[in-house]
């Protein structure tokens, strides 16, 4: 899930060296926090979120393929 994450936001942002994933698993899913650079923040959520939904939708459907639950939480 990580290099599909990489590889869709590093596409979508300017500055694609800042961008930074941490990955945190609890009970229930594996939690994907997603930092870039301050400018590519408005890209990557996208006009009233729709491009942070399009993207958590793309790795959900990815991880159901493998029965895992995935998470993705834009940090600061």
């Amino acid at each position: 899930m990580r290099e599909l994450i990489e590889y869709v936001v590093g596409s979508l942002v300017e500055n694609p060296d800042d961008v930074e994933i941490a990955e945190r698993a609890n009970d229930r899913a594996t939690i994907y926090e997603l930092t870039v650079h301050s400018e590519d923040r408005g890209r990557i959520i996208g006009k009233n979120g729709q491009t942070i939904r399009a993207l958590r939708s793309i790795v959900a459907a990815a991880a159901a393929l493998k029965g895992v639950n995935v998470s993705i939480d834009v940090t600061d």
